[in-house]
């Protein structure tokens, strides 16, 4: 005897069960915190009291709000306000009780939004980035009408954090023109003069990225929690800009050694320790580092992927933990789940093995999920976008439902993603698209020899950057695929360059030198439009409307180059930005892909 909800396949299920973000605290009002949840069918902001334990949402929209912050008094909620997932619009917010919304910072124009500070004094600081303006920051005191500009530069930057007295901001910029690697500059919030800045590109041979991630949570300290890669990876650093001193902090393990991945941290409230997180191959782990006495101590986080955390007020930590196997849930190192979903648990997944394969630029580390039976099956193989990002040992629904229907998911951590250095992100510029798919090439060698993937039934797909290089490796690697599937992906990569926002234009230019115009070959040789005549298998491309990373208009010049060459393709375009987040819709996107697949693949 079935149920409803045994009528319902795993892989919908999955997608249909509620989920949380990790909730926000506000910094002096512990007990009010923000999440984001799905608890409606669409990601939506959540207002959570957790001393009546009381659940509000806060916004309503037809394609989802996932951009919100609490005021550090917890009075108000501030959330991102675009037009149907174009990411161009403005701040609002509402009181944290309920109530109507209002324009956060009146005099500001709709723009893509460049960060955001809530200081404790009621001092607002909001980052913005358009075409015209390139990106500006602007400061808006306690009872003052308008905000006043307080920085401005054609290249993309953004707002990092004020710190404790609002005296003191943080801007991580990009001035010298390499979007890769970000400098920082502090300013006095009085008069935007400058109080120090730290930059590793402009004068040095080999540039090194740079990051805020807060200023100390006290009184009187003006100490600012840096990201660095002097090491080749990402590490903490303390630098006090009033005074220009830096400390580096060496996390050794109980065992004496160091953290081999990329490691990030934020303060503990009474900035007296650090939480860190530690990134190394698919996935990461939490530890407590203690200032005084340099103690590092793990916290205990099982196997799988920690994907946000924070320190409370009373010592403990809360994070957002999950595995390929294993749904996420918001945990606490009290041993308890701080915040569960409304209604049913998800099913479970399939484990991942991890595979490393010899590839052209070192070894490439794959993670790989089987369904049940016996192989070869087939195949998809799911790039990850970003580009620096990467794969993790973490639960998602889309690889689940290819499991489900008998299919192989292979994900490679390719050159240019991150948790592997910094000289594998950085390879991503030697040519771009072409150095990626070197390695995805690899890994399906290994697959087919192993006996793993059906030669004959090999799907290459991704999402964003992940159907970039889907619609290029169609063209560059014909022999080796049996289908395509591009979800969002860059197809003409010049008239994406045109059409994009601001913030992946500069990105872009870093990516390939120049402008189309300064590069034109390298432009060319990595764009999926030169290579379209080459390809020779079905091609499925879904594309949102009003997406500003990958525009519809270069979609469109793709698919009309596969009318024109007759090659065997359907398009679905859907009415909102870089993805959805109604809940229905992915279902919808989802089964058409499949369904897609087992239409052109052999039997």
């Amino acid at each position: 005897m079935s149920s409803e909800k045994n009528d319902v396949p795993a892989w919908e299920q999955r997608f249909r069960a509620a989920r949380l973000s990790l909730p926000e605290w506000a910094d002096e009002a512990p007990d009010r915190s923000l999440y984001v949840s799905n608890a409606t069918g669409t990601f939506e902001v959540y207002a959570w009291d957790r001393a009546a334990d009381t659940h509000r949402r806060v916004t309503d929209r037809p394609n989802g709000t996932t951009d919100a912050a609490l005021s550090p008094d917890g009075a108000w909620v501030w959330w991102f306000d675009d037009t149907d997932g174009d990411e161009f619009g403005v701040w609002r917010r509402q009181p944290f009780g309920g109530g109507a919304d209002e324009p956060a910072v009146p005099g500001l124009a709709p723009s893509y939004e460049a960060g955001l500070a809530l200081g404790r004094d009621g001092t607002v600081v909001v980052g913005r980035s358009t075409d015209e303006d390139g990106t500006t920051i602007h400061l808006l005191r306690p009872g003052a009408e308008q905000p006043v500009e307080i920085y401005r530069h054609a290249e993309y930057g953004g707002v990092g954090d004020l710190s404790h007295d609002c005296a003191l901001l943080a801007v991580d910029h990009t001035e010298h023109g390499d979007a890769m690697h970000s400098a920082i500059r502090v300013l006095r919030t009085a008069d935007g003069s400058t109080v120090g800045e730290l930059d590793e590109v402009t004068g040095h041979a080999e540039p090194r990225g740079l990051a805020c991630l807060g200023f100390a949570p006290v009184p009187g300290d003006s100490r600012l929690l840096v990201a660095h890669q002097r090491r080749g990876h990402w590490e903490p650093m303390l630098w006090d800009p009033l005074t220009g001193v830096e400390t580096e902090l060496v996390l050794r393990t109980a065992e004496g050694g160091t953290l081999p991945g990329d490691v990030s941290a934020q303060w503990h409230p009474d900035a007296k320790a650090l939480l860190v997180e530690h990134e190394f191959e698919a996935r990461s782990e939490l530890f407590r580092y203690d200032l005084a006495d340099g103690v590092l101590t793990r916290l205990d986080t099982p196997r799988g992927t920690v994907s946000g955390a924070t320190a409370r007020p009373d010592g403990t930590v809360e994070f957002l933990w999950s595995s390929a196997a294993e749904p996420s849930a918001v945990r606490s190192t009290a041993g308890t789940v701080v915040l569960r979903a409304p209604g049913s648990v998800p099913p479970g997944s399939v484990p991942v093995e991890d595979v490393w394969v010899d590839g052209p630029g070192g070894r490439v580390h794959a993670l790989v999920q089987r369904p049940a039976g016996e192989g070869p099956f087939p195949t998809v193989f799911e790039v990850h976008g970003g580009p620096t990002h990467h794969d993790s040992d973490s639960f998602a629904a889309g690889p689940a439902a290819w499991l489900d229907h008998g299919f192989a998911v292979v994900r490679v951590n390719y050159r240019g993603s991150t948790g592997y250095g910094q000289a594998w992100t950085d390879a991503l510029r030697e040519r771009v698209g072409l150095i990626e798919l070197e390695d995805i090439g690899a890994v399906r060698a290994w697959a087919v020899a192993s006996g793993l993937a059906d030669p004959a039934r090999l799907i290459l797909s991704g999402g964003s950057w992940g159907g970039y290089l889907t619609l290029l490796g169609l063209g560059v690697q014909p022999e080796d695929w049996s289908l395509g599937l591009a979800v969002v992906p860059v197809a003409d990569y010049l008239t994406a360059y045109e059409d994009e926002m601001e913030a992946l234009k500069s990105l872009d230019r870093t990516l390939f030198g120049g402008t189309p115009q300064e590069e034109p070959e390298r432009w060319r040789t990595s764009s999926p439009l030169t290579y379209v005549e080459r390809v020779k298998v079905p091609v499925y491309i879904s594309a949102g409307l009003n997406d500003p990373r990958c525009p519809i208009q270069q979609i469109e010049n793709y698919v009309t180059r596969l009318e024109q060459l007759g090659t065997p393709h359907e398009v679905y375009r859907y009415d909102a930005g870089h993805g959805s987040l109604v809940v229905e819709e992915r279902i919808k996107q989802l089964r058409l892909e499949i369904d897609f697949a087992r239409r052109h693949l052999p039997q």
